[in-house]
């Protein structure tokens, strides 16, 4: 029954960060478009009023005429809205469903005994201090290097960096499906604290400057369009690294710390192609192909780097519980490894994901599944906690190749 609630748990939780992350992600692009698109008034009066940048647009049938003002309007709307609660909401719906999916059961989930044994406690432990560690980290950069010459530059590289060091060392600590999501998670932990300690704070003294009647000070609008141009680089990579999860050919793979290194450098190649176009539509900038080719580019070489290799089911395979003498591939062998492997999560106790394999007519009817889990992918067991033998996966194969689930 607990693992009924826990999937409940799962599908909301993620159904709600999926819609917060769109509005969030959604105006994140939009600003950014909106930014790079204004040109400088025309009409004299937008000028006194000190307005910097003006966009004309159509869309649902209106048309459209947003200004942005150089440093402040002459005075506060009556309504002025805020984007915030939009990142918020993403957050703390995505800890949310990482602690329902991962953190509620480590010793499933989070740890592979074959990279680090460690407890439950200690890996929880260390998964938090990723996200805080991080923040640190990038803030200190941004903090020291962020106001430079060149500045913007020696940042990128110098996240680039640190984001390498944490993508390699969450793949050697912990599973490989939830040390891609840890990273993602981590960046975006790093995007909403942007949001949360630089960029609302800085919107609301310019507010009150304003109010008070007082000079506004242009670093706080500075300092937040930093942080606002470092989120929509994350924003790629991010994604990558949360949807990834479904494809153990990339976490699974004996290197997937450079899987996705590669992977998030290839996202952000092809985000900076987007930021870029629309300046040179306006003739700003040269034109920003060449990020999209090493984008595309890295994304090929890693589709072939990955590419399946043909599964080699011997028929003459033997080994713990697997085929038995004659080498005939029926049920009762496969019963037996299902039995010693599997119905600890998919049995009569436990039915994860509502599966239970400890039934012949159930194994039958998932035996596909169960073909490309075990046998294909190699993504079940879960980290291959009870020790699954390449032998075993021969003969479930060798079942299934043979019409095991028409038997």
């Amino acid at each position: 029954m607990e693992s009924y609630f826990l999937d409940w748990a799962n599908l909301l939780l993620r159904w709600l960060h999926v819609i917060t992350a769109i509005a969030w992600i959604g105006s994140s692009f939009y600003f950014v478009f909106l930014d790079s698109s204004l040109t400088p008034p025309e009409d004299e009066d937008l000028k006194k009023q000190g307005v910097s940048g003006e966009l004309w647009a159509v869309h649902g049938g209106g048309f459209y005429h947003p200004v942005k003002f150089a440093v402040s309007p002459p005075r506060l709307p009556g309504h002025l809205h805020w984007f915030y609660w939009e990142s918020y909401s993403t957050w703390l719906s995505g800890f949310a469903l990482f602690t329902v999916s991962y953190l509620w059961s480590a010793s499933t989930y989070l740890i592979d005994k074959s990279r680090m044994d460690w407890a439950p406690a200690e890996a929880i432990a260390a998964a938090l201090a990723f996200l805080v560690v991080f923040w640190l980290l990038y803030d200190g950069i941004c903090r020291l290097f962020g106001h430079k010459k060149h500045g913007d530059a020696i940042v990128g590289a110098l996240v680039l960096v640190l984001v390498s060091v944490a993508s390699w060392l969450a793949c050697h600590w912990f599973a490989g499906r939830a040390a891609f999501l840890l990273v993602g998670a981590m960046m975006a932990t790093a995007m909403s604290a942007n949001v949360f300690f630089w960029i609302i704070p800085g919107q609301r003294t310019v507010v009150a400057q304003i109010k008070a009647g007082q000079p506004v000070d242009p670093v706080h609008g500075k300092r937040g369009k930093q942080r606002s141009v470092h989120n929509t680089y994350f924003t790629l990579p991010v994604l990558f690294a949360m949807l990834s999860g479904h494809y153990s050919f990339t976490w699974g793979h004996p290197q997937n710390w450079l899987v996705l290194i590669v992977m998030m450098v290839a996202g952000a190649a092809i985000r900076q192609f987007f930021v870029l176009r629309h300046g040179y539509k306006l003739g700003r900038n040269s034109h920003p192909l060449p990020y999209a080719v090493v984008g595309v580019a890295l994304v090929v070489a890693v589709v072939g780097w990955l590419r399946p290799v043909s599964v080699a089911i011997d028929s003459g395979a033997s080994g713990e519980g697997a085929a038995n003498a004659t080498g005939r591939n029926d049920y009762i062998s496969v019963q037996a490894v299902l039995a010693q492997r599997c119905t600890q999560c998919h049995g009569a106790q436990v039915q994860m994901k509502n599966l239970r394999l400890d039934s012949a007519d159930s194994v039958r009817q998932h035996a596909q599944a169960i073909y490309q889990q075990a046998v294909v992918q190699k993504l079940m067991p879960m980290n291959n906690a009870t020790q699954m033998t390449d032998a075993e996966r021969a003969l479930i194969g060798r079942w299934y190749l043979a019409g095991g689930a028409t038997e």
